[in-house]
């Protein structure tokens, strides 16, 4: 499948990137990356997915080549849920499919009513970001693909090349990172909702919802093992007892990168629920 097109869709503060597979006139599926990611994170995943769907992947605000929110704006997550109600109404989509990896799925999966609109540390954190006028480090391509494959052991070099291709600028003495320095910890943007709100939400979801886990995953990432599996059982048994029938959860060999180190783990499941669900609205 090839890359259809790169898109530039204008909003208040600029723009929010985003490349598309397929035709347009195909059933749609808006892709959203991880933390830190951008569009590039779908590179490998999309070819081995059907053909007769328009893939979408967007870059958040802030970043790829998505414009950073104006100076004062926080990256909340409510900001990114906007960011996704801008693309969808810019292409004029009535239905389509959710595909999110990680805090992608987070965001695809939550409504403004359920956040939290007051956290000091990420308020204080923007703040001193803003405060401090340093200039973005500059740094050759090798030393940079070792900072990041530093830190983020779970990519391998051929795919964190992939995503410093779009997640970085070349300058006259080397690479700078395009993403905004507001956004350091995923805790200043994310938002922990409560159980019973947890709940709450989900019976109010329409959608038939696949769950694809790694099974050396999200844990993995940020902590040493991946033993405390008590928010995700919560998730699971939530999902289970009020979506039902609607709700498939599936683990993968891997770990939190399957879908970009090795996307052929995950493309075979992902094809067949888009196939078999492809008149109803759907979040993987």
């Amino acid at each position: 499948m090839g890359l259809f097109a790169e898109l530039k869709l204008a909003v208040p503060w600029g723009h929010i990137a985003a490349k598309a597979w397929g035709s347009p006139h195909a059933p749609p599926v808006l892709c959203l990356h991880g933390w830190l990611d951008n569009a590039n994170s779908f590179d490998r995943l999309i070819p081995l997915l059907p053909k007769d769907f328009h893939y979408v992947a967007m870059d958040f605000g802030g970043h790829g080549l998505s414009s950073h929110y104006s100076p004062g704006l926080p990256y909340y997550q409510e900001n990114f849920v906007s960011d996704v109600r801008r693309v969808v109404a810019a292409l004029k989509w009535k239905r389509f499919s959710i595909m999110g990896h990680s805090f992608g799925g987070v965001v695809g999966g939550m409504g403004v009513e359920d956040v939290l609109t007051y956290r000091r540390g990420a308020i204080e954190h923007m703040l001193q970001v803003e405060a401090s006028q340093k200039p973005r480090q500059v740094v050759s391509p090798e030393e940079m693909l070792q900072r990041f494959l530093k830190n983020n052991s779970h990519v391998s070099e051929e795919c964190a090349r992939l995503l410093l291709q779009r997640g970085t600028t070349e300058v006259a003495t080397g690479l700078i990172m395009n993403r905004d320095r507001r956004m350091a910890l995923p805790e200043y943007s994310m938002d922990f909702i409560s159980r019973e709100l947890f709940v709450h939400s989900a019976k109010k979801l329409q959608a038939h919802v696949l769950l694809l886990k790694a099974i050396q995953g999200y844990y993995n990432v940020r902590r040493e093992n991946d033993s405390d599996r008590n928010v995700l059982l919560f998730v699971m048994d939530t999902l289970k007892s009020v979506v039902k029938e609607r709700f498939q959860y599936v683990e993968v060999p891997d770990n939190h990168y399957v879908h970009l180190n090795h996307p052929q783990n995950v493309a075979g499941f992902i094809s067949a629920f888009l196939l078999s669900k492809e008149t109803a609205p759907h979040e993987l």
